[in-house]
This record gives structure tokens, sequence and C-alpha cells, in this order.
């Protein structure tokens, strides 16, 4: 009996490399996971370099107005200012191993399912360094002398209590008006449980209360007093005790968020920093039979503006 003759779905007319046509649609599949569930990016500042390790993000305080005095001098106000500065972290990597003889005997795809798992490991990855940092905004204080810190509000029930997290909502955007942060662009973040006890509130959905809002039969919840709601799995793992080190870090993340609840903040309050972004790198292993595939990014993200940042805990 003689050996099956293999038609490998990589090869380019089933002749050269076994990965010449795999590369172009593996890299597309992760590049479109990651943007399928990516979140948080858009939601921040973001800044790419070409090289370096580190960008500086200016801060600049306010100034005042007066009256004039016919015959004074003008001599100038002082403007305070001061920097924040985004280094850039290890490079985040997802990779997998594929054997040559295991995918010729596999019945099914399995690159398309290893691409998608590939771009969502990263996408969740940078969510929830995202995440968190709005949290460590919302309690940090000024980066001008002078200015505003973020802000932390404390709703006992606000995890159990729709009624409470949308009072506390209404808090938080009423803090963000009086320290002129900007009307447009800001978000709310909250686990889809707490998502999901929004839904069933009537004061977001009942058509009295302004019924564009949200849709029950969809359960969706658009807007509380103006901010965009979104709904993160991401903040499940977020919104947990999260004080270990992680290595390969060079800004933090880290810190106990297990009573947080929701994070409302404008995209000012947080930055990140590429160096390089999402890439796909593939390379057959003739001493291993089988191709490494490895998707990489090289970013960093820090706080920006604290005083465009609001916590919602419980305690």
């Amino acid at each position: 009996m003689s050996n099956a003759t293999v038609s490998f779905l990589g090869k380019a007319n089933n002749t050269g490399d076994d990965n010449a046509l795999f590369l172009k649609v593996f890299s597309g599949e992760v590049l479109a996971a990651f943007a399928r569930r990516n979140q948080m990016l858009d939601m921040s500042m973001v800044r790419t370099i070409s090289q370096g390790k580190s960008a500086q993000f200016p801060a600049i305080g306010k100034t005042t107005a007066s009256y004039h005095t016919p015959g004074n001098e003008i001599t100038g106000t002082v403007i305070n200012k001061n920097e924040r500065v985004i280094t850039i972290d290890d490079l985040l990597i997802s990779d997998s191993f594929i054997s040559q003889i295991d995918e010729a005997k596999n019945h099914y795809d399995v690159r398309s399912i290893y691409s998608t798992e590939m771009g969502n490991a990263l996408a969740r990855e940078v969510d929830q360094h995202l995440l968190q940092l709005t949290v460590l905004a919302a309690q940090a204080s000024t980066t001008v002398t002078g200015e505003n810190g973020g802000t932390v509000i404390t709703d006992a029930d606000a995890d159990t209590n729709a009624s409470s997290l949308i009072t506390s909502i209404f808090d938080a955007a009423q803090e963000l008006d009086e320290k002129d942060v900007p009307e447009d662009d800001r978000f709310c973040v909250v686990a889809p449980a707490t998502y999901y006890n929004l839904v069933e509130n009537d004061k977001i959905l009942n058509r009295d209360f302004g019924g564009a809002n949200g849709v029950y039969a969809e359960g969706k919840v658009l807007k509380v007093a103006g901010i965009n709601i979104v709904k993160s799995n991401t903040a499940v793992d977020a919104f947990a005790d999260n004080s270990s080190a992680i290595s390969g870090t060079n800004n933090t993340y880290t810190g106990d968020f297990s009573t947080t609840v929701a994070s409302v903040f404008h995209k000012s309050a947080i930055g990140t920093v590429k160096l390089m972004d999402l890439a796909m790198e593939s390379e057959y292993d003739i001493r291993r039979q089988g191709t490494l595939m490895v998707a990489k990014m090289a970013l960093g993200h820090g706080i920006l503006r604290p005083e465009a940042a609001v916590e919602i805990q419980t305690a």
C-alpha cells in the first residue's frame, strides 16, 4: 500500500514553502480578531513613535483673567505645566506552534481557530491594562499644581442596585463637568452582570425618561447622563485584586480593584504609546517539523489626566 499524497493547504500550487499562503491569511485573521475584540484603545489617547523607549505627554494648567487698570504694567501670568511620560513595555506576544504531521492529519482548519485566539489574547491583555489604568487615574492626584485629581465615588450597593449605580453615574458626570472635562468621548465601562442590571432598570429604558438611551428587547444600554455605557467581559478580570507585579511591564497597572464596579472616564484620562503595531511572524522549523507563529506588538500605557477619570466602588 502506497503512502497518501498530502495536499498542503499552505503551499502555492502545492510547491515550495508550506506557509506561502498561510501567513497572509493567518496575519489578516489575527488582526481582524484583535480589532473585533479590542475596546479600550479607541477610548484612550494613542501616539505612535518610530523609535525610542518612551514618549512625553505635556500637561498644561489653566490661566486666569483679570481687569486691567489703566497705566499699570502688564507682566504676564504664570501657567503651571508638567508632563506625563509613558514607557514602552516589553514585547507583548501571543504564539502557537503547529506540528506539520498533526495538521496533515487534522480534519478541520485549526489555523483560523488559533489566529482568532491569538488576536483575542492580545486584545484582552491590552484592554485589561488600559481599564485598570482608568481606575488608577481616578485614584491619582493632579498632574499640574492647582488643577484637579481623579475622583472616587463610594456607592455601597452599586453592584446590585441599578438605580443606585445610575445615580452614581450622574454624580460622575457632574464631577467631570465641574472639572471642565469635555462632554464628548465619555465612557462608563462595566462588567456584563452590572450592564444587564442597568438594562433591566426602567429609568434608562422607559420612554418617559428618554427611550433612546437603550433598547430592552435587544438588551442594550446606550447612554446614562450622556456617557456611553460599555459592556466589557475584560472588566470581570480587571475589577479584581490585581496587586501582584506583572513581569515585562514598565508602567504601573497593578492594584486592588476588587471593590470597583464601574470606571467612568474621558479618553484623555489615559494614553497609549505604540512602538510596534500588531504584526505577525511565521517560520517553519525543520528541527521540530512544525511552524511557529507569533503575533506581537510593542506598546505601553499610562495616566494622562487624572481629573478625567472617576471610579465607582462599593467600599
